[in-house]
């Protein structure tokens, strides 16, 4: 049996524990009965709130490292580096 941990948390906030083969526990032992339905639900939930920010992290990936920026600063100026660097990654992942 393979779990959803993140979706078991976000349905029971008091799970203590969580293992594959046993299910999931409270911090005192008692053993919670897991409802598939709401599990699914929360994941639903989770894949939403993950797609609302999704963007950052493709942002973050495209974007040339630090120094490369600074020296493009350095080069260029401002206004051309947020013209030819930061505008395009934005354009490519807007907000949603």
């Amino acid at each position: 049996m393979n779990l959803d941990h993140e979706a078991i948390r976000k349905t029971y906030p008091d799970c203590f524990e969580i293992d594959d083969s046993r299910g999931a526990f409270k911090a005192d032992g008692t053993k919670i009965t897991l409802v598939q339905s709401d599990i699914d639900a929360a994941r639903v939930t989770l894949d939403a709130e993950y797609a609302a920010i999704k963007y950052k992290d493709d942002r973050k990936a495209e974007y040339p490292d630090w120094s490369t920026q600074l020296d493009y600063i350095y080069h260029n100026g401002l206004d051309k580096w947020k013209t030819d660097i930061v505008d395009p990654v934005k354009k490519k992942y807007p907000k949603p």
